[in-house]
């Protein structure tokens, strides 16, 4: 299982909402395929799937503010 991780974004940001899931539980993503989309207050920007797999379990919902680091999802 490869955990999910909201990565460093830049200096000063440590949170981001998550705006937008592209995959959801049960479904195939590749390494590098968009996964969310995320939105900070400067910038919005999507985050790539850091491995390829399928998707076992989202554990944050579109609307939560998300701090980097937080675990957001697991890939199997």
């Amino acid at each position: 299982m490869t955990e999910v991780k909201l990565p460093k974004l830049v200096e000063g940001v440590e949170k981001a909402n998550l705006t937008y899931w592209y995959k959801r539980p049960g479904d195939a993503v590749a390494e590098g395929e968009n996964l969310a989309e995320f939105v900070t207050e400067k910038a919005s920007f999507d985050m790539p799937s850091p491995a390829g797999g399928v998707i076992r379990e989202l554990l944050a919902q579109e609307g939560d503010e998300v701090k980097v680091g937080q675990l957001i999802a697991m890939i199997g």
